[in-house]
Formats: structure tokens, sequence, C-alpha cells
């Protein structure tokens, strides 16, 4: 029931006037939605407690930032205490009361967004920083509108995750790290069997919501649609070719 009211809260912000142009538009209902989920799935369980982040980066197009203007503080605090209240309700434990940052990324479209996570902790020292990373953000997940948003799509319009993979042959391997280290090792989170490869030859990372491949000094280096390159940033349908293994970089709405 409160968090029912927290949603009618965060509905209201985009009632009348705002409430036409967020047809097409990031819904913040359904950021409110997908934020509670990213908690549930980066959940971490100790002895005695089970532990959620605390930070949610929140990345949405320059178009949606604009639409958010008006009022966007308002929103991260409602957004603030709908995490609160869902994690008082799972009986999950932070370190600190949830902290939601909206940053534009111009590799958005309209009616995209991103969502990374992050555990941070407080520091008592009065004379070190307030806060410290205890560990790497989790991979940015990306939702997209189901179908292309229009003036039509309604606000119940379907936003689901993307799904990014590299595929070589008829083998595909998904990407769920934010660094994927490519390379002949068996210890590479994708590893090629193949002599013309270094064992740590590339690694594929996640900035932001966009996807770079980044040759690892390698001794035969890497190709990109066949142009050689130190490093590059990759769109659905590019193959990457190293040594004589080419993958194709796959990255879409299931």
């Amino acid at each position: 029931m409160i968090l029912r009211t927290i949603e009618q809260k965060i509905e209201a912000l985009v009632e009348g006037v705002f409430g036409r142009a967020f047809r097409s538009n990031v819904q913040p209902v359904e950021l409110a939605r997908k934020l509670t989920k990213e908690m549930d799935d980066h959940r971490t369980v100790s002895v005695s407690r089970v532990y959620v982040p605390n930070e949610y980066t929140v990345y949405i197009s320059t178009q949606d930032r604009a639409q958010f203007e008006a009022y966007e503080e308002s929103l991260r605090l409602e957004l603030q205490e709908y995490l609160a209240q869902h994690a008082r309700r799972e009986g999950y434990v932070m370190l600190s009361p949830p902290a939601v940052v909206m940053t534009t990324d111009d590799d958005l479209a309209l009616g995209e967004f991103g969502i990374a996570t992050r555990m941070i902790q407080q520091r008592s020292d009065r004379d070190l920083p307030t806060v410290s990373p205890v560990a790497e953000p989790a991979q940015t997940m990306v939702y997209r509108p189901a179908e292309p948003p229009g003036p039509v799509a309604g606000d119940n319009q379907a936003v689901v995750p993307e799904t990014v993979a590299l595929v070589a042959g008829d083998r595909r391997h998904d990407v769920v790290k934010r660094v994927t280290v490519l390379g002949r090792s068996q210890r590479c989170d994708i590893p090629l069997a193949d002599p013309n490869i270094s064992r740590r030859h590339a690694e594929l990372r996640q900035q932001g919501t966009a996807y770079w491949i980044v040759d690892l000094s390698s001794t035969n280096g890497i190709e990109v649609n066949g142009v050689r390159v130190e490093r590059a940033k990759l769109e659905h349908g590019d193959r990457v070719t190293l040594g004589e293994s080419e993958l194709v970089f796959s990255r879409e709405v299931p």
C-alpha cells in the first residue's frame, strides 16, 4: 500500500501538461519499477543480512532529460523514497540511504534509459571523503521500448532490457559484465582457441551505455569491419576480428 502511494505520487508529477509530453518519452513510473528490479537483481547475501546497492545512476537521452528539467529534483527525491520503501518492505540492508543520480547519455534515443548500480560506504574519519567505493559499478542495464516510441504509444508501453552478445559462428557469448576479456587463455571471459590470438588479446568495455572494443597490446591487433583499430565503439552488427577469429557484436531487444 505504501509503495502504491509513492507510485501515485510519481505519476502525479507527469499529470496534466506533462502527461501528453511523456507518451513517447521515458516514463517516471517505469523508472521507479526498473530501479527496484535492479535493486532485487543485485542483492548480496551475507551471514544474516541481505545487502543491496545504495547508489543508482540513471542514464537518459538528451531529449528525455530536457523533459525532466522543470521537476528533476522532485522526481529524484521521489525515486529515492521509492527505493527506500522497497528495501524496508523486503528486509534489505543498505550502507546508507539510497541515492539516485541522473545523467545524460547521447548514445540513448528517446524513450530509452540505462541504470547502473553501486554499493558505497560512508567513512567516519572527518579528514577522509564522505563516501568511498567498495565495488565497481555493475553492468549498466539498458531498457528500450518494445516498439518504436511514437505519438500513439500509451503510458503502459512495454520497456524491456536489451541483450548484448558476441557471436562467433554458431556460438553465442552473452555479455554480462562491464569489462569482458577476450583471449586464448582459458581464464578469459571469452576464451578463443586460436593460435594467432594473444592470451589476453582485447577487452569489451561498457562505458555508460556504450560498448568499446579495446586492444590489450596484442601481437596481431584487432580489426573492426576490416579496419585495424586500437579502440573502437561498437554498434549492432559490427564485425570484430582477432587473429583468424571473427565475432559479430549483437545488441538488441529480444
